[in-house]
């Protein structure tokens, strides 16, 4: 039987990368439920902020209108290497920092140069699950 985790509020925040207020918002409004864990603090069941991460992926359609791709991490490119042929962009999305190579033709066509505004998208047939993340209990 999988260990399903109970988080507090702190941990939901750096889970989805939004403020502490803004899970509290939440769960004063309802979105989300919690309850009281050891010591009084509020915790989110790992189940119950599952099932509230796919009600709130429709978005405004915008990310999944033109593409199968889900993965969109928008960012600032901080450093454009081109070559002859290929161009390796860098792009830093939040915390994430992504790193593309392409035909050197479509990165001036993208216009991209340090400073642009970029949206990284990601397509894979392999992704590595590791359970746990930085400060959160790994079972």
């Amino acid at each position: 039987m999988a260990f399903v985790p109970h988080l507090r509020i702190s941990e939901v925040a750096a889970l989805l990368r939004v403020s502490d207020d803004t899970v509290r918002r939440w769960v004063d409004q309802g979105h989300l439920t919690a309850s009281r864990g050891p010591g009084g603090r509020l915790v989110v069941d790992g189940a119950e902020l599952a099932a509230f991460v796919r009600s709130r992926r429709t978005g405004d359609g915008r990310e999944f209108a033109a593409s199968s791709a889900r993965n969109r991490l928008d960012g600032v490119v901080t450093d454009v290497r081109r070559g002859d042929l290929v161009a390796q962009v860098e792009i830093q999305a939040g915390p994430f920092r992504l790193v593309s190579l392409m035909t050197r033709e479509a990165a001036d066509e993208l216009g991209l140069v340090p400073g642009s505004v970029a949206t990284a998208v990601v397509k894979a047939t392999t992704v590595i699950v590791e359970p746990g993340a930085p400060g959160l209990p790994a079972r």
